[in-house]
């Protein structure tokens, strides 16, 4: 600072360039001047949407989250499905529903890729299926680095009777996300009157959607599919929140 002159400018800084201003002119080598990163302004946010289907009510209600997710500007959900345990013949046996191809399987490796993950499953004995414990079971290395700290999580499930486990199943669900250091996101009571309609059957809880499925004729009715619908949307503005922070 020169004594009654104020601050004396750097050399090396670069003017700022306004409407009016010339074109900037350097004699400096083209490696001394930092561009700016581009901004991918298409680049989504992923809620990951995993899950496993027996009979396809927990699939029905995936592919509402889904709409749910991809409503929200600036994310995206992807549907996966977990590794089938079962054999074709004892899926034969027990008429299960023919699997959506067209959704890839899931391994744990992908799962970091997330931003945000939303389960789903069918309830076995209040508790989640064997198929999906199994994958989490899988995710050991993810445990052992906390890639999957942080992440936001939260569940939907599907059982056969209105005492079969919409609540216990999603309480012992989230045994699994607190070891790997998700945070568990409920959609607590934000769906606002549908939460309270006791017109019709309706499956779903605080801690997520749900559906009944009966003796599993019964398919999930158009009030626990936009309670899905609302969970993804819930969902998709907590990850797009937590990204700007």
């Amino acid at each position: 600072m020169g004594k009654g002159r104020g601050c004396v400018p750097s050399k090396k800084r670069v003017p700022a360039v306004t409407e009016e201003s010339p074109p900037i002119t350097t004699t400096e080598s083209d490696d001394s001047i930092q561009e700016p990163p581009s901004v991918l302004t298409d680049v989504k946010l992923k809620v990951f949407i995993v899950f496993y289907s027996m009979y396809g009510h927990v699939e029905g209600l995936a592919k509402r989250l889904k709409q749910g997710v991809d409503a929200v500007d600036g994310v995206e959900g992807v549907l996966y499905r977990v590794p089938e345990t079962l054999s074709i013949e004892v899926l034969n046996q027990v008429k299960a529903s023919p699997k959506d191809e067209t959704i890839p399987v899931i391994t744990p490796e992908e799962l970091p890729a997330a931003d945000g993950v939303l389960f789903g499953f069918p309830t076995r004995y209040g508790s989640m299926a064997a198929q999906m414990k199994a994958f989490f079971d899988s995710t050991g290395s993810l445990w052992q680095g906390q890639k999957l700290a942080g992440k936001p999580a939260g569940v939907f499930v599907s059982t056969g009777t209105q005492g079969g486990g919409q609540e216990t199943t999603a309480w012992t669900a989230i045994t699994q996300l607190a070891h790997q250091g998700m945070l568990f996101v409920p959609i607590g009571y934000t769906f606002g009157p549908g939460m309270f309609n006791m017109e019709s059957i309706r499956g779903g809880s605080p801690y997520g959607a749900g559906t009944f499925a009966g003796d599993g004729t019964r398919e999930p009715s158009e009030t626990e599919l936009a309670l899905a619908e609302h969970q993804g949307k819930y969902m998709a503005a907590v990850v797009k929140r937590l990204a700007k922070s």
